[in-house]
């Protein structure tokens, strides 16, 4: 159930993120049940998520994103190089006011 976000909220969002450090790395053994729980933790405390894509993982890094987004219910903001940001709204305690 990922969320629409208009280049604006988007372009908000990657200025919030710029200050942000990798919280997870995606590595050898690709996408895993185990990367899956621990983003759906992540989302727990923070909105806001940058995960880093390994040189040693063969994926390619938006098919990465896409997965976890589908997985979690994040949305992908963007994908830069090998560095991906995801978003998720938290419903009962929102912390990020995107721009209309």
């Amino acid at each position: 159930m990922s969320q629409t976000l208009t280049s604006k909220q988007r372009a908000y969002l990657m200025s919030l993120a710029s200050n942000l450090d990798v919280i997870l790395n995606i590595g050898k053994a690709s996408l895993t049940e185990e990367i899956i729980n621990a983003v759906n933790e992540t989302f727990n405390t923070r909105e806001l998520i940058k995960i880093g894509v390994l040189k040693n993982c063969i994926d390619d890094p938006r098919a990465i994103a896409e997965a976890i987004a589908e997985n979690t219910g994040a949305t992908v903001v963007k994908v830069i190089g090998k560095k991906i940001i995801l978003y998720k709204r938290d419903k009962d305690n929102q912390q990020i006011m995107l721009p209309r």
